[in-house]
């Protein structure tokens, strides 16, 4: 059960996509549900503005200021430069926590 949890584990902070997996109850056998959970981040470096506007709380104008910060002082270093982003505060990346990436 280790081992498993461990791979889990290790494919989640790869923001690989899994398969949800289940239980049947009568027989004890694994079963795999259909939907696929998708575990991803987005790199706040390389991203587009449309492709941050999949975040929480980043809306088009949003998006588009961290693009041009981006573009006037080049990549983030950390995911907290982020807030030096006029309209992104400690709130907003608290939010996105876990969503967000520099590498």
């Amino acid at each position: 059960m280790k081992k498993i949890s461990f791979i889990v584990a290790l494919l989640v902070s790869l923001g690989m996509p899994l398969q949800a997996l289940a239980i049947d109850k009568d027989s004890g056998k694994e079963k795999t549900d259909m939907a696929v959970a998708m575990v991803s981040s987005i790199n706040i470096n390389t991203a587009s503005a449309e492709e941050l506007t999949k975040l929480p709380g980043i809306g088009k104008h949003k998006a588009e200021a961290i693009v041009q910060y981006r573009n006037a002082n080049g990549e983030f270093k950390s995911v907290d430069d982020l807030t030096k982003v006029q309209g992104i505060g400690a709130q907003t990346l608290k939010n996105l926590q876990g969503q967000i990436r520099i590498k």
